[in-house]
């Protein structure tokens, strides 16, 4: 009974953006909600949503607790995989910005950088959309 009303809740969400926002950033947010349930079914508790810097430089798309990590999410999605993965647009610099913003999420939570973990979710959007869950697709750069 819930599921549907929520997707229906989802769908209508979606419209809405499509009226206010530009079709790319209403896609991304789309991509976002599907993640969140995806992550939601596997048994992660999402806590945060689009977490940015006090600087606005850098931004998490989703932080979420599995066990004891704390797990970073980067949420990538395209209309279709005809130029390959979404995840291929996720260069160094984009990373540095995903670890930047995590190290300040840990620091003002009081956790070790040990507790971190950064996946990636891929979303292509076909009639179903295809949602592809990498987990610890990099890491904090440690010091040797």
């Amino acid at each position: 009974m819930i599921r549907p009303l929520l997707l229906l809740s989802d769908k209508l969400r979606d419209r809405l953006r499509r009226r206010r926002e530009t079709v790319t950033f209403a896609s991304g947010r789309r991509g976002e909600d599907l993640a969140h349930r995806f992550l939601q079914k596997k048994g992660y508790v999402v806590i945060a949503r689009n977490f940015r810097t006090r600087t606005g430089s850098a931004e998490v798309d989703l932080i979420a607790r599995s066990g004891d990590a704390v797990v970073f999410i980067e949420v990538k999605s395209r209309q279709s995989d005809e130029f390959g993965s979404p995840d291929r647009a996720i260069d160094q610099a984009k990373e540095l910005r995903i670890l930047r913003a995590a190290s300040e999420y840990l620091r003002r939570a009081g956790l070790p950088e040990e507790a971190a973990r950064f996946d990636i979710v891929n979303i292509v959007f076909h009639r179903k959309p295809a949602i592809e869950h990498i987990e610890d697709a990099f890491y904090f750069p440690r010091a040797v």
